[in-house]
């Protein structure tokens, strides 16, 4: 069983900063793109940032400049830097993954629980 557990939600004044984490756990052969949306109340998800296995990004242009997204495969875990936080940026954040489980040459695609981001003074 393949899990990913999101952390590092939090209340925060405009202009702070957060780091969210997700970490992969279970019999994982490997992580392919890691990505992370989010998805404020009445709105639909939408992707943030993503990171391929051999580093490339992306990001959502109202983040570019202010989130820095990484990885750490040894960890199988990928972090969200949050900087300049507006009230824009509340929402509830997801992280998603593509996995190959060892012993299965199928990809997975599994989501976190999401961890939720409140911006407001």
């Amino acid at each position: 069983q393949v899990q990913l557990v999101e952390s590092g939600g939090d209340f925060v004044q405009p202009g702070g900063s957060l780091r969210l984490s997700c970490a992969a756990s279970g019999i994982i052969f490997k992580i392919n793109t890691m990505v992370w949306y989010r998805q404020a109340p009445g709105n639909q998800r939408e992707l943030v940032a993503a990171i391929t296995s051999g580093g490339t990004t992306n990001y959502e242009d109202s983040v570019k400049g202010r989130f820095t997204i990484s990885r750490d495969n040894a960890k199988n875990t990928v972090y969200l830097l949050m900087n300049s936080l507006k009230p824009a940026d509340t929402a509830v954040y997801y992280c998603n993954a593509q996995i190959l489980k060892v012993g299965d040459p199928r990809i997975y695609d599994y989501w976190g629980q999401g961890t939720r981001v409140t911006v407001s003074s």
